[in-house]
């Protein structure tokens, strides 16, 4: 519902848009999983993909035709390939939710080519890392690196009604951020046994992965630049790694 209902998030995502302007966007989407990671390898506009079920019909109708790039995409591949991580590339897969529900808040023009990523939710924390850390400097070439999941995300845990976050969670972030300013790597890729209430913020790792990239893409500051909740449990946590 990001894609279509007003919230201090979606007016965060606009305003973080119009003070980013990359020449491509790299994203790694917690809804595409495979063994390696896949790089979407084309230069049309995205279908996009609408992998949801029981919405109103006003988010069907969102389009989100971005065009995607060859070039990025096989810039992504030598990254990779040079630093021992075996990956393919998909010439039809258009954009998840993932992917375009917050791109459409951040760039509603459209204009802006993305090569969309998959995960492996099953590597270990530090094999996520080392995806990361194989594109890390591509910010210098305009590449903007998202990973795109949730920090606190279990469904059978969300409150629709209620406004304010659940303790546990409030927790599980805390701990999260204070490990990640620190560059506390090693309880870090140890979360699942060291942070609060892992097993309740993370039942499933695809949705968390995302971040252990986008960490090693970065440098050595871990900045908040947005933190909110919906539904008791859902955390909207945006960080930047510079």
């Amino acid at each position: 519902m990001l894609a279509i209902e007003p919230s201090p998030y979606a007016e965060f995502l606009a305003r973080l848009g119009r003070n980013l302007t990359p020449e491509a966007i790299v994203i790694f989407t917690a809804h595409w999983e495979s063994d390696v990671p896949t790089v979407s390898s084309t230069d049309d506009a995205y279908e996009t993909i609408y992998d949801f079920y029981g919405f109103p019909p006003e988010l069907y109708a969102v389009r989100y035709p971005a065009k995607g790039s060859k070039r990025v995409a096989s810039h992504v591949r030598e990254r990779l390939t040079k630093r021992g991580i075996p990956s393919r590339t998909d010439e039809r897969r258009g954009l998840d939710h993932g992917s375009w529900t917050l791109l459409c808040r951040m760039y509603p023009q459209a204009d802006i080519p993305v090569v969309q990523v998959s995960v492996n939710p099953h590597l270990s924390p530090d094999k996520q890392y080392e995806i990361g850390v194989a594109l890390r400097g591509l910010g210098a070439d305009g590449i903007l690196i998202i990973g795109s999941g949730v920090t606190v995300h279990n469904l059978r845990m969300i409150r629709w009604e209620q406004t304010e976050p659940e303790d546990w969670a409030v927790r599980f972030d805390d701990w999260l951020i204070e490990r990640l300013q620190n560059r506390d790597t090693d309880s870090l890729f140890q979360y699942a046994e060291r942070a609060p209430y892992a097993r309740l913020a993370v039942p499933r790792a695809e949705h968390f992965v995302p971040l252990f990239i986008a960490y090693g893409s970065g440098g050595y500051t871990a900045q908040v630049l947005y933190r909110g909740y919906e539904y008791g449990t859902l955390s909207y946590l945006c960080l930047s790694f510079q």
